[in-house]
């Protein structure tokens, strides 16, 4: 598993999303209760970014549909989305943020 780094931790607000690309992949970084997370930035449900919704409960809203989704697994938690979103391992280092978007064969 190659992890990138995606930004500084100190670049993250609380409960605002951070949209990067990381080799190709559109990915939402969240720092929410203490924790950051990294999950896919395009909605299942249509093609919008998460990043530009609301974070709130370990969940990221789409700001379109209204959709969330689990911060930690990519489910979401009711229509109209049905299919969860991708969620990538995160490590930081230091001030680093390295997320892992790539697929162990």
């Amino acid at each position: 598993m190659a992890f990138v780094k995606a930004c500084a931790l100190s670049e993250l607000e609380d409960d605002t999303p951070k949209r990067v690309e990381l080799d190709g992949v559109p990915v939402s970084v969240v720092r929410t209760e203490g924790e950051v997370y990294a999950i896919n930035d395009i909605c299942s449900h249509a093609n919008v970014s998460l990043s530009e919704g609301e974070v709130e409960d370990c969940m990221i809203e789409c700001w379109l549909h209204g959709s969330s989704f689990d911060l930690r697994t990519g489910k979401p938690s009711g229509l109209p989305a049905t299919r969860p979103v991708p969620v990538y391992p995160v490590k930081i280092e230091g001030d680093d943020v390295l997320v892992s978007v790539t697929q162990e064969s």
